[in-house]
């Protein structure tokens, strides 16, 4: 080795022995320290000498969150971690040193409980997670029955969970099934005192059917004023004006001048199934036809029988969604109570019909109309303001899923679309959310539509067709919650701008 290399080595060996020294004496003179090392989201904070000064720090000064929520203790936030360790380090922070530090990086926490929503994933959107404070559960499970008992009366309610429903001996409904769509899951933790924390049961009901804290749109009643008329109003139907003020207990109840209301469109985090059981009397349609007479003069008509509509009691099985039926129903017995009698019209030679707007959304036409689909059927929307929006046509079901459908008078196919599946969902938009459709078009610029169908159609477009042959089969395709047809009736073309007119008109 050189002498340089040597010189080196115990140059390095002195200072190694000398720092070993130094150390062994330094720990010679200081004593270990429990201590406690402070964590906020895996961040360290600092070292503290006494855990219990730091958490009471915490409680003393949150006064007003104690004030706020009548509690008795507030806590770190979430997050925050204590470890204890033992150390020579001097560098040990004040307890108010820490506090400030987590007070200026987060928030702090007291007891509740933690709501978990979480709707399931479809084949069209993914799994959705809600999550709800609520000081006590009592105000979630409170809160849950009155978003129960705002789509359901409270003694059919009751009736159904006391497994003490009545029969139906004439009319009537029971209750089959009832369940959330989502899975809610409870429990408790430390919740964060800058998220909304639910104090109220009415508040947190607001939440669960309307999706938002914010005030919601009201309306107060004026002289002459009824649910249908603030119904049409609010652009709602009467069933969701109901839905939305469970107080009233129908469409006839009478209200007090000056009452408030709420109109807004309901928007629920839950989504509440019923199957049911329901007997009802259900009007049939009666059939227009039409009958030349030659002694009659030339393009006139008159009405020689007048049309009555049948009555039939139905016994079904339907799906009941936040209080809205869904739009197939399944027929399980119908009986006769009244036979429906046709309306016959005499008409002159050359008689081709006639327009003439009579009042609102009806129209008169002068012509002879057949029913669209099988009976008995069942109307499950109308004409009618539906969720915010107008639905246009009349959504007829019971018939069931590949049911026929058969042109309403006689006319031409002017358009079809089969680019759909048989089955859709709610807010698809296949088919400009009709799914698979057909138009016909009739004499004096009449159209009617049908919607919802299966890709089996039995006519092109070009076609002519006559007053009840079979053009398709009813389906579920498009925006749709079930098999139904969606029936339409406009003057001029419904795509291209033509208007709509209540279906009804055509049979009442």
């Amino acid at each position: 080795m050189k002498i340089q290399d040597k010189i080196l080595l115990s140059v390095v060996t002195v200072c190694m022995i000398i720092l070993f020294v130094c150390v062994g004496f330094s720990k010679q003179n200081s004593t270990p320290k429990n201590v406690y090392q402070v964590y906020l989201d895996g961040e360290k904070l600092g070292l503290i000498a006494d855990k219990e000064e730091l958490l009471n720090l915490i409680d003393e000064e949150q006064q007003d969150i104690k004030d706020t929520y009548h509690v008795d203790q507030v806590y770190p936030p979430n997050g925050f971690n204590i470890l204890e360790y033992v150390t020579y380090d001097e560098n040990i922070s004040s307890a108010n040193d820490i506090y400030d530090k987590i007070k200026e990086k987060s928030d702090f926490t007291i007891e509740g409980y933690l709501v978990t929503i979480t709707s399931p994933a479809t084949e069209n959107e993914e799994e959705k997670v809600t999550q709800i404070s609520v000081l006590d559960d009592d105000i979630y499970y409170e809160a849950e029955h009155k978003f129960i008992t705002t789509f359901v009366d409270e003694e059919d309610y009751n009736a159904y969970i006391t497994n003490s429903q009545e029969e139906i001996t004439d009319v009537g409904s029971i209750i089959k099934h009832m369940e959330f769509e989502e899975t809610v899951t409870i429990k408790q933790a430390y919740i964060s005192v800058n998220d909304k924390i639910f104090t109220d049961a009415d508040d947190l009901t607001q939440y669960l059917l309307y999706g938002t804290t914010e005030p919601i749109q009201s309306y107060i009643v004026q002289k002459g004023d009824t649910l249908a008329s603030i119904a049409e109003a609010s652009k709602l139907n009467v069933r969701e004006l109901l839905i939305a003020n469970p107080k009233y207990r129908g469409e006839n109840a009478v209200l007090a001048i000056g009452d408030s209301l709420s109109n807004g469109v309901i928007n629920p985090i839950l989504t509440l199934y019923q199957e049911v059981r329901v007997t009802e009397d259900v009007e049939q349609a009666f059939t227009k036809t039409t009958v030349v007479d030659d002694s009659m003069k030339r393009g006139s008509s008159k009405v020689t029988q007048a049309g009555v509509t049948g009555l039939e009691r139905i016994t079904q099985e339907v799906r009941i969604i936040n209080g809205e039926r869904a739009q197939d129903a399944t027929v399980i017995s119908s009986v006769t109570i009244r036979e429906s009698v046709d309306e016959i019209t005499a008409v002159g030679p050359s008689y081709s019909g006639w327009v003439s707007p009579s009042h609102g959304d009806y129209i008169e036409t002068g012509m002879s109309w057949s029913w669209p689909t099988l009976t008995p059927y069942i109307i499950t929307t109308d004409y009618e303001w539906r969720w915010g929006e107008f639905h246009n046509a009349l959504d007829i079901s019971g018939p069931g899923f590949n049911s026929p459908i058969y042109a309403a008078q006689d006319g031409t196919v002017v358009e079809t679309n089969t680019s759909c599946a048989n089955y859709g969902w709610y807010g698809s938009m296949c088919g400009m959310s009709y799914g698979n459709y057909i138009i016909v078009q009739h004499s004096n610029n009449l159209y009617t539509m049908y919607a919802h169908l299966t890709t089996r159609l039995e006519v092109s477009p070009g076609d002519r067709v006559t007053k009840g042959q079979l053009v398709g089969h009813m389906g579920s395709s498009g925006s749709s919650t079930g098999p139904h047809l969606h029936f339409g009736l406009s003057q001029g073309s419904p795509m291209q701008g033509g208007k709509w007119y209540n279906p009804w008109s055509l049979y009442r």
